[in-house]
């Protein structure tokens, strides 16, 4: 059995939505409850793609994790707001491939951290933290990161579908400052290593204003913003983007020829893609 630290039963808040059971329940999962569900529902009427647009979401998961893997040599992920388990995470991708491959998840949702826990208790080149996933000391600085992340190792920070749930501020919990300082950590364990960031964005400025009210609202401030394509392109500042640059997620190395633009949703996306730091 793998060791893990001790810690308190998680006290779960079933009345006020979260972000990590609201896109299980998008992803046709059961790992949720009535306040996620109505607030899904209420998400649906203002994003009606909201629901393909998250399976397509975690199909680039799937397809970038294999490339990071038979291409690139990853052996070492850090899955930033990594959520709840469900069909084809990180690490199950990785170690298809690669049985060595080591996987930190980091999320703050108590739900996410027991199920977790329980999922990849067997499983010794994976780790599940607690934690803020700006605080990048105390992620990279985790006995768990410590003893999976090797430096020397080819690694992969990914934040997949998790910027929009954090602020604009004007310190160091920015979501572009929080990309800089995990790729300053990423610099510091070796050269070569990656960055996965995606996010929702939309070009309709009233999507962007209802969503992020919405969220904002239903999950008790645990939310972002929707927003533009030039302003996730932004993090990708000081990286070097990888073939076939900041694109709709499902036009990122499709393994089957994508929907044209007349059948695709006119409300949002997933946008983003790959860098190397």
């Amino acid at each position: 059995m793998v060791r893990r630290e001790k810690y308190e039963a998680p006290v779960v808040d079933v009345h006020t939505p979260s972000v990590a059971r609201m896109y299980d329940w998008l992803l046709g999962g059961v790992d949720n409850y009535l306040s996620d569900r109505q607030a899904c529902a209420q998400l649906l009427e203002f994003a009606p793609s909201s629901q393909s647009l998250a399976r397509h979401n975690r199909a680039f998961l799937r397809r970038i994790v294999r490339v990071l893997v038979e291409q690139y040599g990853v052996e070492q992920f850090i899955d930033h707001g990594s959520g709840l388990p469900t069909q084809d995470n990180v690490h199950q991708v990785a170690q298809r491939i690669n049985k060595d491959c080591r996987v930190v998840y980091v999320d703050n949702d108590p739900m996410v951290l027991a199920h977790g826990r329980t999922a990849l208790e067997e499983n010794s080149n994976t780790a599940v933290i607690q934690a803020d996933m700006r605080d990048t000391g105390r992620i990279f600085g985790h006995a768990e990161t410590r003893r999976l992340v090797r430096p020397g190792r080819r690694t992969a920070a990914l934040f997949v579908s998790v910027l929009h749930c954090i602020p604009d501020t004007d310190d160091d919990r920015d979501p572009a400052a929080l990309v800089r300082r995990v790729a300053d950590e990423l610099r510091a364990l070796g050269p070569g290593n990656l960055v996965v960031i995606c996010q929702l964005v939309s070009d309709d400025p009233a999507v962007r204003e209802n969503v992020t009210r919405l969220m904002a609202e239903k999950t008790g401030g645990a939310w972002g913003r929707v927003r533009e394509r030039g302003e996730v392109e932004a993090y990708f500042q000081g990286l070097q983007v990888l073939d076939p640059g900041l694109v709709d997620v499902i036009d990122w190395r499709p393994d089957s020829p994508p929907p044209p633009a007349e059948l695709r949703p006119p409300d949002w996306v997933e946008w983003g893609g790959l860098a190397r730091v």
